[in-house]
């Protein structure tokens, strides 16, 4: 046998004995950290970079773009499977508040989410575990805010619309203009 035909069989060998890891149904989180990025020219952090670990033990998260139908469509409760709140620190308590942009179509303002959908991480028709980290970019500058410091406080949501556990981040101190 080759040295090629030996590693080969070897590895083989180490593959068919690992023993894949068990999860519970239910998808759970936990804070993996917060990335400012801050932008060059006005030297604000207008974006940061969210991670959270995940686990899965019949890995069913994640949404095709044509999830639309009962009970994801686009105005339910489950159109999103990556939920984030975000708060602002208002004199030492964080308080939820909601983002506004204006719309020049409808002249009005529009209440902005940092919702999210987890693409499928696995076929829908297989079923094992599953372990990651999701990063999730997001415009975080909000030029109404009194506050320099946030907070977001996130939970996932799988096909069978098991939910997560809810995690908070840390306090985020941003780097506002002067």
């Amino acid at each position: 046998m080759t040295k090629i035909g030996i590693i080969f069989v070897l590895l083989l060998l180490s593959l068919s004995c690992r023993k894949l890891e068990e999860y519970p149904i239910e998808p759970a989180i936990s804070y993996n950290g917060f990335e400012l990025l801050i932008n060059e020219e006005t030297g604000i952090s207008e974006k940061g970079i969210l991670y959270i670990s995940y686990t899965d033990g019949d890995g069913d998260l994640g949404l095709d773009q044509g999830d639309t139908s009962s009970p994801y469509q686009p105005d339910g409760q489950y159109y999103y499977n990556f939920f984030i709140t975000y708060y602002e620190c208002e004199h030492g308590v964080f308080t939820e508040v909601p983002l506004l942009s204006w719309n020049n179509i409808t002249q009005q303002y529009d209440t902005l989410t940092f919702n999210a959908r987890i693409p499928v991480l696995l076929p829908k028709e297989k079923q094992q575990g599953i372990k990651g980290i999701i990063q999730n970019e997001m415009f975080i500058y909000n030029p109404l805010a009194k506050s320099d410091t946030i907070q977001f406080k996130v939970k996932i949501v799988d096909r069978a619309l098991h939910f997560s556990n809810e995690i908070t981040t840390p306090p985020i101190v941003l780097v506002k203009p002067r």
